[in-house]
């Protein structure tokens, strides 16, 4: 029961907190200092996803050159960065992945 008390109580939490933001009246206004943390949680989020998957190998860290996922990853972010093209990026980080896996 105790669990099922916590499982509803977080999601009410949850809920609460991802619904402020749409109910709040529109004279209510964040302030400034949450409005300029906000714009970064993309990109913290979005990190969080990759970083593990291509700085960990079984659970371990690996900086190594065999690697092949870091380096791919490196290719796609020298690609985003220079051309800031999306699809090209997806594009690039896998035919770099696929041949660095059939090199090493």
């Amino acid at each position: 029961m105790t669990l099922w008390l916590i499982i509803v109580g977080m999601s009410l939490a949850t809920f609460g907190q991802r619904a402020s933001f749409l109910l709040l009246p529109a004279r209510v206004q964040l302030p400034a200092l949450l409005r300029r943390a906000l714009r970064y949680v993309p990109a913290a989020v979005l990190t969080a996803i990759w970083a593990p998957e291509l700085l960990l190998q079984k659970g371990v860290l690996s900086l190594a050159l065999g690697n092949e996922r870091l380096l791919a990853g490196i290719v796609a972010i020298a690609i985003a960065w220079r051309y800031r093209v999306t699809f090209g990026t997806i594009i690039a980080g896998l035919v770099a992945l696929h041949l660095f896996d059939w090199m090493f």
